[in-house]
């Protein structure tokens, strides 16, 4: 009967924050099927609960949870993951629901082969569309009858290392005659990190693209290092990638991972929002 009224709550919170968002005024980039996403990482020195609330506070609907971050608030010692129970479950969705926040992925994934099956899992009991993952190169014929499966999409993330999909040869190889399930989920600041062009990349990876891991980046120090900056004030062009995206017809989610001034982040995310949408303002 309880996990019943949980269950209840749930629908009845999402429903009912469904219906107010509804009636906010819909931004040229949500017009054209773009969707701003947190990437929790982002606030990573927070539990999830907090990550939820300052996702609230910027006005984003939508986020993205890292596997391990800890739950906080009433979950005790519980952390996100697949060993989360279906009563934890169902009362971190009736949380974020309502926040008027959707759980939509999580990430990034990396497991051994047996992890997989739990991950799909846990992600359908999620209700989330995809979950954003580098799995093992020998481990694509057990991801993809997976997420056959479980109707789950898997994006592929592109870390700064040699040992990952930093490019997108690598993946494309990978996935080539493979499910359309399978795709990018495209970091076009490690892209950077790794000497490749962002913008070249998502070039290469077009109609792969399930979503993409967004930011602007800048040198920090005199050695070169690069950080993320507020959009539009770093090295990538980022109204070029827009453009780029909106020319593939691209539907989806850019999920913001701002990996910098981690205690008090918000104030640049901000920032970065307002510059998306004034970007998206003009190329549309």
């Amino acid at each position: 009967m309880r996990k019943i009224l949980i269950l209840f709550t749930t629908l009845a919170l999402f429903t009912l924050s469904s219906a107010c968002n509804a009636n906010q005024p819909r931004t040229k980039a949500e017009k054209a099927g773009w969707k701003l996403s947190m990437q929790s990482y982002t606030l990573h020195r927070f539990t999830a609960v907090e990550a939820l609330d300052k996702t609230q506070q910027l006005g984003l609907k939508y986020i993205e949870i890292y596997p391990g971050q800890k739950m906080g608030g009433e979950f005790g010692e519980a952390v996100f993951g697949y060993t989360l129970s279906g009563g934890d479950q169902a009362k971190l969705k009736a949380i974020a629901a309502e926040k008027g926040i959707k759980i939509i992925s999580s990430g990034v994934w990396t497991a051994q082969r047996d992890e997989w099956e739990k991950i799909f899992r846990f992600a359908k009991e999620m209700e989330l569309e995809f979950i954003s993952a580098e799995p093992a190169l020998d481990d694509w014929d057990v991801v993809e009858e997976l997420a056959r499966d479980y109707k789950m999409k898997v994006a592929v993330h592109n870390h700064p290392s040699e040992q990952s999909y930093w490019k997108p040869e690598i993946l494309l190889n990978a996935i080539e005659n493979r499910s359309e399930l399978l795709g990018s989920c495209a970091d076009v600041g490690h892209f950077k990190r790794m000497d490749l062009d962002p913008l070249a990349c998502i070039k290469q990876l077009k109609g792969r693209i399930i979503a993409l891991h967004f930011k602007d980046i800048a040198p920090v120090d005199p050695d070169g290092t690069l950080e993320d900056v507020v959009w539009g004030t770093g090295v990538l062009n980022v109204k070029a990638m827009l453009e780029e995206l909106k020319h593939q017809g691209f539907k989806g989610y850019f999920t913001i991972e701002y990996e910098a001034n981690w205690e008090n982040n918000l104030p640049e995310i901000k920032e970065s929002i307002n510059y998306f949408n004034e970007v998206v303002e003009e190329i549309f």
